[in-house]
């Protein structure tokens, strides 16, 4: 599986701070539940890389 092999997988996604200080970004597909948890600075590196997808998305269409 790659990034780029689709799935018809439904799942639910939810991002919020934790009462420790943390960012979680928590999946629920299929039954199972996975909670990641990511220190702000962590979070906020993958919110870099987020948007650079993005903008490199839109580069594509």
């Amino acid at each position: 599986m790659s990034i780029n092999t689709e799935r018809d997988i439904e799942a639910n996604l939810q991002i919020g701070p934790t009462d420790q200080g943390m960012v979680r970004i928590f999946i629920e597909a299929g039954g199972a539940e996975i909670p990641m948890d990511f220190d702000p600075e962590e979070a906020e590196e993958i919110a870099d890389e987020i948007r650079a997808a993005a903008q490199a998305a839109r580069s594509i269409k």
